[in-house]
């Protein structure tokens, strides 16, 4: 089947995959029911504009850099958004995320795990950007719902004399764990309930399934190494909380 044909198809699957969504949380009267269905349309039309694009610069480093640095800009205003904007919040996500990325990048091509070569820079640094803005937000998000959670503890640390980053030191590291739990989850059910992108991809686009899973298996990694690097910054910025903050909307 062409891409043409599969088309109508497509879209028929999507539109019913949508409404079973979109049905569900309607019927349960969750706020901002719509929000997956316009998630999906800003997808397909993002998708359909990213495909047009990476076919004429796949093989371009330079072309490739500047996908992934517009794609690493897109992560820190979404994980910024989510922590509650503003010049610090911006700073915080931007040096953790960048951080984290660049410790796994830079493991992953001079070890020699991967080549260096354009596609498997935007292959695999997509699929890093992505996993590791999701656990920045979490950590964020989950560290200072827990100060505001748990102020009371935290007012009497710092009454009987702790500093502002002692008194919020185990909030802290309870939110770097959590934020992690997804990531590790999928890391250790690989291949048992569930079978990644970056593998069916691999797959699908030539490789065995031997190198594709050695393809899988370092993205796994890398995305482990940025998001715990990048999820312990994050806590480190944040960590010094003297005044009450509010709960994260």
């Amino acid at each position: 089947m062409n891409t043409a044909t599969s088309l109508i198809p497509t879209l028929i699957g999507v539109g019913i995959l949508v409404a079973v969504a979109t049905a569900a949380l309607l019927l349960f009267r969750v706020h901002a029911a719509w929000s997956p269905a316009a998630a999906i349309a800003r997808g397909v039309i993002q998708l359909a504009a990213i495909s047009l694009i990476l076919g004429g610069i796949i093989t371009n480093p330079l072309w490739i850099a500047l996908a992934l640095l517009v794609m690493l800009t897109v992560a820190v205003s979404v994980a910024t958004r989510r922590i509650g904007w503003g010049g610090r919040s911006a700073l915080v996500m931007s040096t953790s995320i960048a951080a984290g990325i660049a410790v796994a990048a830079t493991t992953v091509f001079a070890t020699g795990a991967l080549e260096p070569t354009p596609r498997y820079a935007l292959a695999i640094g997509a699929i890093i950007i992505g996993n590791t803005m999701n656990i920045a937000t979490l950590t964020g998000r989950l560290f200072a719902a827990s100060v505001a959670d748990h102020w009371d503890e935290v007012e009497g640390w710092l009454a009987l004399g702790a500093t502002p980053r002692q008194s919020t030191l185990y909030l802290a590291r309870r939110a770097v764990r959590e934020a992690l739990i997804p990531s590790v989850d999928q890391t250790k059910t690989t291949g048992l309930v569930v079978l990644p992108g970056a593998f069916v991809g691999a797959i699908f686009g030539g490789l065995s399934p031997l190198e594709a899973g050695r393809f899988q298996i370092i993205v796994l990694a890398a995305i482990m190494a940025a998001g715990s690097v990048c999820a312990v910054l994050v806590a480190l910025w944040q960590g010094a909380v003297a005044t009450r903050v509010n709960a994260p909307a």
